[in-house]
């Protein structure tokens, strides 16, 4: 691992290109673009308020950014960096911006999901999508990025619309057996689509490209249902995670329920293998409060003071039966820390990470070959952030210190970054090569760079043939 020195930031807004190549972070109102191999400012643009978001294109040769403040959207282009575009929603309001999948096309959705509307940056046309449906993720792209699906709310009835997206014409329209729909979501093929209902009723349905529902899944009709669904990188599994801390899997042949994963409280090394990190720093906290220096720093948060006087955490295999506590959430207040939060897959579908909100410190893995669970790990901080490497079976996550942590078949790592001792990491990227991370703290980030044994193997033997090529010569 080489960590690169710390840069500014705002509002963790970094992105890596889609091509791989280029980085682009925010600083109040200024884009910066660098190039990653060797991190040297490419473009600097100014934008006329403070950014909200930022957005590649799918081509990687322009970058929009969301003003919300002022209604306005501002797009730069890689290659031409005299070119610009200026997106004024006026009063309409802008929520959120996005790009559609040819990378010519910006879909804004104005205030209180009133309209969505598709500007054009090659004729400068302006098409018009109404009654989108007041939800976060209201429509979604086929992979191929040749449809569009949108929820929209007519009449106080939920309806489902298929769009081209190259000419923007409508294709299929109808009514879904929806009471409030809460989201959409295309599966990888682009021959279905679930949706599901809001967390009030438990109810998931697979529609096909015609309108017809396939099926209708519903465990129980009591309240707090559906949390996160999300599809198989084959499309072969839909995967339910639900406020009763339980994940359900339905097959892509019959959409009915194949398996049912409990997240227990109790469990053993007999079955699986525990990794749990071991801080020394998390013994002696009282101590550490304790000492005058700390007293003195009021700037400081526990998690800095923690930071700037830890020992290196180690990850330690865990033998016998382990007790974990779940925490009971306040269900007086809205959207209570309870239930699946998250649901990710590796890229070949062989393994499978959960996430459970009443027990914020763990993570389960669990081998999709087998149906099991394979390995829980066990953190001394919760989880913040979470995300599977885009080439090969190891994920990375964070716990809001200065701490990056790894798993891999092979097993646990845990690496401090070499940077300032206030860095703390609360969230992390990848990108799509697999041979970076962006670190992202509170006000910086800093970029990883990995290697993997296949290219030191490669480097290896490529060194070993230039160096024989040049015996030969001699």
């Amino acid at each position: 691992m080489n960590f690169s020195d710390l840069f500014k930031q705002s509002n963790h807004l970094c992105e890596f290109s889609p091509n791989s190549k280029y980085l682009a972070n925010v600083v109040q109102f200024r884009l910066i673009v660098r190039d990653l191999s060797s991190l040297e400012i490419v473009n600097m643009y100014t934008c006329l308020d403070t950014i909200n978001y930022i957005q590649w294109s799918y081509d990687s040769d322009f970058i929009l950014c969301c003003l919300n403040k002022r209604n306005l959207i501002q797009v730069f282009s890689l290659e031409n960096p005299d070119w610009k575009c200026k997106i004024d929603e006026g009063s309409a309001g802008l929520v959120q911006a996005n790009w559609s999948p040819d990378s010519r096309h910006i879909l804004t959705t104005s205030d209180f999901h009133l309209r969505i509307t598709v500007w054009s940056l090659m004729n400068k046309s302006v098409s018009y999508m109404k009654y989108p449906k007041n939800i976060p993720k209201c429509y979604d792209f086929t992979q191929d990025g040749k449809y569009m699906l949108l929820a929209e709310r007519r009449d106080c009835k939920d309806y489902c619309s298929i769009f081209s997206c190259e000419n923007w014409q409508l294709l299929k329209h109808f009514e879904v057996d929806t009471d409030n729909l809460e989201g959409v979501s295309w599966s990888p093929n682009s021959n279905v689509f679930a949706i599901w209902e809001s967390p009030l009723e438990y109810k998931v349905l697979v529609y096909n490209t015609d309108g017809l529902c396939i099926n209708k899944f519903q465990p129980y009709k009591w309240s707090l249902g559906v949390k996160t669904v999300n599809w198989s990188p084959s499309g072969q599994l839909l995967c339910i995670g639900s406020y009763d801390q339980k994940v359900r899997i339905l097959n892509y042949i019959t959409y009915k329920m194949i398996m049912e994963f409990d997240h227990p409280t109790k469990i053993s090394s007999r079955d699986l293998l525990i990794f749990k990190e071991n801080d020394g720093s998390i013994k002696n906290r009282k101590d550490i409060l304790s000492t005058s220096i700390l007293n003195e720093s009021n700037n400081l948060n526990e998690n800095e003071i923690f930071s700037i006087y830890s020992t290196p955490s180690k990850y330690e295999i865990f033998n016998g039966s382990l007790q974990i506590a779940a925490i009971k959430p306040d269900l007086d207040k809205p959207n209570p820390k309870m239930g699946i939060s998250s649901i990710q897959f590796s890229y070949d579908n062989r393994f499978m990470l959960t996430r459970n909100d009443s027990m914020p410190n763990i993570l389960w893995i669990w081998d999709m070959k087998k149906f099991k669970l394979t390995n829980v790990l066990i953190q001394t901080m919760a989880v913040k952030c979470v995300a599977w490497d885009p080439r090969q079976n190891r994920l990375a996550l964070c716990t809001n210190n200065n701490k990056i942590y790894m798993w891999s078949p092979q097993g646990c790592v845990s690496v401090e970054t070499p940077c300032e001792a206030t860095f703390l990491i609360q969230s992390i990227k990848w990108n799509k090569d697999g041979q970076s991370l962006i670190l992202i703290g509170k006000d910086h980030f800093c970029v990883t760079y990995l290697q993997n044994e296949s290219d030191e193997s490669k480097n290896g033997s490529d060194n070993q043939n230039s160096s024989n090529e040049n015996l030969e010569k001699c």
